[in-house]
């Protein structure tokens, strides 16, 4: 089971920042001796996971596997699939969607529109949840101790000057999105992107993704977005939210929602 553990952190390990790494650098964001990491790297490679020349290692085109057995086995993602396509045609931006891993948000699926971020956005990008409008929705329904989790974690780090970092703040932030039934960010993650996400739910009534359209400051405003694209947004998180088995209890609304529908 160590060893597992052990070969899923070097393989995470390799990121934008160490995409062709040395052995010293991949012990060195593992925390693991350099003789431990030499053993995984020599087995991913025997399993075509990794490669290496020069002293340095890459991943390879096998990974993907990993994550195409994840989408063709989740229902979620083929269901979506059209309903991101409509919302990026009717809103003429990028249409994503999210799920929550630890203090981070993961991009299951996605339909881009025009690059709007600098950082490469992707199937399997993974964002900071706290500074995100798909964490925010995610997280306001979660229980309490994932968000707290969440907290420490993350340690609510800036990343712009906008970014919420106060704790206390944060989860007033999340309050105000209950409220609403959806998260809208601005300026958090990376300064002119902005967000607006609803939450997805299952059969069950839990929120087990979030829907989000970005877009930039220089191409809208916020009134805009909220009066234009909320409500599109919202309507197609229902859809979405009804095909998964999700039963609506009211119509979606966009004037004092408690992200139920």
């Amino acid at each position: 089971m160590q060893s597992l553990e052990r070969g899923f952190a070097v393989l995470l390990a390799f990121d934008e920042e160490l995409a062709n790494p040395t052995l010293a650098e991949l012990a060195a964001a593992t925390n693991l001796s350099r003789p431990a990491v030499r053993r995984l790297l020599l087995t991913l490679q025997r399993l075509g996971y990794v490669t290496g020349a020069d002293g340095r290692w890459r991943l390879t085109p096998r990974v993907l596997s990993i994550g195409q057995h994840y989408s063709a086995s989740n229902a979620m993602i083929e269901l979506a699939q059209p309903h991101l396509l409509a919302l990026a045609e009717l809103t003429h931006e990028s249409a994503s969607l999210a799920a929550l891993d630890g203090a981070h948000v993961v991009y299951v699926a996605r339909v881009p529109v025009r690059r709007i971020m600098s950082i490469n956005v992707s199937i399997g990008t993974r964002v900071p949840a706290h500074a995100t409008s798909m964490g925010r929705a995610l997280l306001a329904w979660a229980p309490a101790p994932v968000i707290e989790r969440v907290i420490a974690e993350s340690g609510l780090r800036r990343l712009t000057e906008r970014t919420i970092t106060d704790p206390v703040a944060f989860q007033a932030a999340l309050r105000e999105v209950r409220e609403l039934g959806y998260a809208l960010v601005a300026g958090e993650l990376e300064d002119g992107l902005i967000s607006v996400s609803a939450p997805v739910r299952d059969q069950t009534g839990s929120v087990v993704a979030a829907l989000a359209s970005s877009t930039s400051s220089g191409r809208t405003d916020l009134d805009r977005l909220r009066t234009e694209v909320v409500p599109l947004l919202l309507s197609t998180a229902g859809d979405i939210s009804a095909d998964l088995g999700h039963r609506a209890t009211r119509p979606p609304s966009v004037n004092g929602r408690d992200g139920f529908f």
